[in-house]
């Protein structure tokens, strides 16, 4: 039995601002727990990526690898509040315009950050950019294609009106 389009969307909604809130989350850590410990592996996976996996890599690259983090998650910290600005838009005006702009950044962004991670050979970043782009575009092109039916038959109905 399918689920109502009211729930659906609902459930969608939800989704999207959770993933939104996890932009900001990951862009935050990724800001400030560079030098913690937290993120040892992670960089030590794209160390040996650059650096070969029996080299000893220079604490100056570390210290620079950790810098460029804390550069991009406070990028990623405006991206989480961007996207989260335009599921609310989305949420409460149920137009489609605010799924495309989401959908749209979202193909700028992954082919490229692919391509030059395939490119450095962090296949991690692979993984990770598959899964988003499964998590987040197909719930985004059926808030889309939804949200555009409802306003293309609202506004038809309301030019009836008016005639």
């Amino acid at each position: 039995m399918p689920t109502p389009p009211n729930t659906l969307r609902k459930a969608l909604v939800v989704w999207l601002y959770a993933a939104a809130l996890m932009h900001l989350l990951a862009g935050v850590t990724l800001t400030w727990a560079g030098h913690s410990g937290l993120l040892d592996d992670y960089l030590q996976n794209i160390e040996q990526a650059f650096w070969g996996a029996d080299a000893v890599v220079p604490a100056t690259a570390r210290t620079q690898q950790v810098w460029w983090l804390a550069l991009f998650g406070a990028t990623l910290q405006s991206y989480g509040l961007y996207m989260l600005a335009l599921v609310h838009i989305g949420s409460r005006l149920k137009c489609a315009m605010p799924w495309g702009w989401l959908i749209a950044g979202i193909m700028l962004w992954a082919p490229q950050d692919m391509l030059i991670s395939a490119q450095a050979r962090v296949w991690s970043h692979l993984w990770l950019d598959s899964i988003a782009l499964l998590v987040l575009l197909p719930p985004l092109f059926w808030l889309y294609r939804h949200d555009r039916r409802i306003s293309l038959t609202d506004n038809a109905s309301s030019d009836s009106n008016h005639a």
